[in-house]
């Protein structure tokens, strides 16, 4: 299996404060990482890094092979789609949803072209693909935090990536459309088998369709294996600093207090 992603030994600052250190990770085609952790822990700095943002004081990133450097940066950004924790948008701003997902669009094609028949056919699947076409000339703005995620999410499939980043996706939404956006999250990787990295601190927010879980603390990665490697009472306690319990499962993946 091709490996898509290789962080060798990284550590990263962002203006004085070192936030990774010596981080080492591999990602292989296809799969699907779980990265989780308390607050500050350094997981969405990990993703900013992958995605060509990050400030690498040393190691070396390399993203399908090739090392990233702020030369090829842009370009290798082209094959990912990233998809940021929600943030409030003013009602009054005067773009639909339609033209949100277009965006997502838009890097694949030249400057100043406009999107043609395949490109609207592509934007077109990634919106019914999130279950938002009939949300397709509503203001961004006017839309509720899980369908404004939902549209996030299919600007992000429009880029036809090869890496999705998923930060926090379920952050600030009701139990219903944290439920709604897990469960797309799944189909979304099920259908297309896009490798993705999703960071979470929610325990019982872990897609049931991760193959392996990294454990981040302090900006370093603490532990990363299997579900039934990592998911256990002692080991989370630590992460977390409390008591962690198990009290119930869901298929594969256990329920925590």
């Amino acid at each position: 299996m091709r490996e898509i992603i290789e962080l060798d030994n990284v550590s990263v600052s962002y203006k004085e404060d070192i936030v990774l250190k010596n981080i080492s990770l591999v990602v292989n085609e296809g799969e699907f990482l779980t990265i989780l952790g308390p607050n500050g822990a350094g997981k969405t700095t990990l993703l900013t890094t992958i995605n060509g943002l990050g400030r690498i004081l040393n190691g070396k990133v390399r993203i399908f092979g090739n090392i990233l450097i702020k030369k090829n940066a842009a370009s290798l950004r082209k094959e990912i789609g990233y998809v940021p924790q929600i943030i409030n948008i003013d009602p009054r701003f005067p773009i639909s949803v339609k033209e949100v997902v277009e965006m997502g669009r838009l890097s694949k094609i030249r400057p100043f072209k406009k999107l043609n028949e395949d490109d609207e056919e592509i934007v077109y699947q990634a919106m019914k693909l999130t279950g938002i076409l009939n949300l397709s000339q509503r203001p961004i703005g006017h839309l509720s935090g899980g369908e404004q995620q939902k549209v996030a999410i299919a600007r992000a499939i429009a880029k036809e990536p090869k890496i999705m980043l998923l930060d926090e996706p379920t952050s600030n939404l009701d139990l219903s459309a944290q439920k709604g956006i897990l469960d797309l999250i799944e189909k979304i990787y099920l259908e297309k088998k896009i490798t993705t990295l999703m960071v979470t601190h929610i325990l019982n927010h872990i897609p049931r369709c991760t193959g392996r879980i990294v454990l981040m603390k302090e900006g370093r990665i603490v532990k990363q294996g299997k579900k039934e490697e990592v998911l256990k009472e002692e080991i989370l306690s630590t992460l977390y600093n409390c008591s962690i319990k198990k009290i119930d499962y869901d298929e594969e993946i256990p329920y925590f207090i």
